[in-house]
């Protein structure tokens, strides 16, 4: 079979309408699919907030693993004296044949001192590393198979106790709102009454403003949207900020197991939305704003970072140009003197070579008579 008669063969029949007026383009989502899951996702994820807010429980609960199985925990002198720490756990998951390379970040210590003055240091250390590893990376030979560890999110845990932001956690998200997505939950929210978590929220809503805190903005919904996901939209926006609940036990209600926190006056449902936001937090992280807490990651905090560091390399650049040699440099001449200059010397050597050649023609002239 020649190639003339294989591409033939491959031409949609003239009989068939629909084939005449396909041209196939439309099969790109389905090609970026298959190339996307076989390649897998990967997410950085950090949680900060002081020791005993329930922060490694929800993380276990949200992605149904268990990322702290040898963790040692501190008695109150170690934690004195203890400092904040930067851990990370990796763990790959897999579900209906989908890959994901999942990043927990974890600051232990965080909060526990008896001065905080300055505790997220580490961490926003730790964000510019990862920006400082990629954009190496990025600018080196090897761009293909770029690891890619920059923090997508933070969720910063604020105690259930109190009457709203404390100075550390004002001081913490001011540090990290122009470097990671920052989304504050209200921990153990089972401690809470139904209005107590309502006046805590807007008094929350309320300082974020007051203080001018950046915290992650859910994008608008598209005009073509369809009704139930502008509704769940809606809902997400006006939790935040989500009240939150934790636990990898699992009980007995109403005739189903389900996970949730035994107490002595009921059962405390983790995934029940009329107890907790936890849902909603779970909805808004992995199913509808994953890919979009990535692409600011990637479209504005890191870009932000490099166009920081470019300037800074530039800036560099010209003030070492700009440093005075030790060696004292003789003004040089401008052009317009030097090709006179070199003109005036070629006249001069072109006018010695005619008078030799005059002398010699003279010369030859002599001899012959």
């Amino acid at each position: 079979m020649t190639a003339n008669s294989r591409y033939k063969s491959r031409a949609p029949r003239p009989e068939d309408g629909e084939e005449k007026d396909y041209v196939g383009f439309a099969t790109l989502p389905n090609q970026v699919h298959r190339k996307s899951v076989k390649k897998g996702f990967d997410f950085t994820l950090m949680v900060a907030g002081e020791s005993g807010l329930g922060k490694s429980t929800l993380v276990n609960s949200l992605f149904l693993t268990d990322l702290h199985k040898d963790r040692k925990l501190l008695n109150a002198e170690e934690r004195i004296s203890q400092t904040v720490e930067i851990t990370k756990h990796t763990v790959d998951i897999e579900e209906k044949g989908v890959k994901l390379k999942l990043t927990i970040v974890d600051t232990p210590g965080f909060g526990d001192a008896v001065n905080n003055t300055g505790c997220w240091r580490n961490v926003t250390d730790y964000i510019d590393q990862q920006f400082e590893h990629y954009f190496r990376d990025e600018s080196g030979l090897n761009r293909k198979n770029i690891q890619d560890n920059r923090v997508h999110c933070c969720l910063y845990f604020i105690p259930p106790f109190g009457h709203g932001l404390r100075p550390v956690d004002i001081g913490f998200m001011k540090a990290l709102q122009e470097k990671v997505n920052v989304v504050p939950l209200i921990a153990k929210a089972d401690c809470l009454t139904p209005s107590e978590i309502k006046k805590l929220k807007e008094r929350l809503r309320e300082e974020i403003d007051k203080f001018g805190i950046k915290i992650y903005q859910f994008p608008d919904c598209d005009s073509d949207e369809d009704d139930e996901f502008k509704r769940q939209d809606k809902e997400l926006k006006e939790s935040s900020p989500f009240a939150v609940i934790g636990s990898n036990t699992v009980v007995e209600a109403r005739g189903q197991r389900v996970r949730g926190r035994l107490y002595p006056w009921g059962i405390v449902e983790v995934e029940n939305p009329s107890h907790c936001d936890f849902v909603k937090l779970r909805t808004m992280l992995i199913r509808t704003h994953m890919h979009d807490l990535k692409d600011i990651t990637s479209d504005v905090h890191y870009e932000n970072y490099r166009a920081q560091s470019i300037q800074t390399m530039t800036s560099k650049m010209n003030a070492d140009k700009r440093v005075e040699s030790p060696i004292p440099i003789l003004p040089l001449s401008t052009p317009d003197v030097e090709t006179e200059k070199l003109i005036k010397m070629k006249d001069d050597e072109l006018r010695r070579m005619q008078q030799m050649l005059q002398k010699m023609q003279q010369q030859m002239h002599e001899q012959d008579l």
